[in-house]
């Protein structure tokens, strides 16, 4: 079963009041369980929504400010901000290749269908298109480093 597939059938189970669903083919099981209590959505480059709780975040200690340190831009408010999650596991890029352009920047206006990062996943590289309309707020993800299935890579202010 390939990923197109699978994410296929989770779209099904989101379209339905489906709340579980196991396919056994070749020797390999596959279980998709809809979460029962959505907080946040999550979009794919397959166009599927993932309901999901957000992850519990751990801080760092506290450490004291020194006075030369410059002001932080104020960050503008979660409450209405989209999360682009990652679908898979794998390496995130902000561009096709070296000396390529960078497929967004902070500040980018984004539709659906818009490329906004690749993911390299067992020598694939997926591209990850925006699902809404908005511009990019914040990336979340360094340039050529890991990401994990469901992790933030981008925070989008909806048009």
């Amino acid at each position: 079963m390939d990923i197109k597939q699978i994410q296929e059938l989770v779209k099904l189970i989101n379209k339905t009041s489906i709340g579980e669903i196991t396919i056994e083919e070749d020797g390999t099981k596959i279980t998709i369980k809809q979460k029962k209590d959505p907080s946040q959505k999550i979009y794919t480059n397959g166009g599927g929504q993932f309901a999901s709780v957000p992850a519990p975040i751990s801080t760092p200690p506290a450490t004291p400010a020194t006075p030369t340190a410059a002001p932080t831009p104020p960050t503008p408010k979660a409450d209405n901000l989209i999360t682009i999650k990652s679908p898979m596991i794998g390496t995130f890029y902000r561009q096709a290749g070296p000396g390529k352009p960078i497929f967004v920047n902070v500040g980018d206006e984004v539709a659906p269908g818009k490329v906004v990062c690749i993911i390299e996943a067992m020598k694939l590289f997926n591209e990850i298109e925006s699902e809404v309309k908005g511009k990019i707020v914040k990336v979340l993800v360094e340039d050529a480093s890991p990401v994990e299935y469901d992790q933030p890579l981008f925070l989008v202010e909806p048009a």
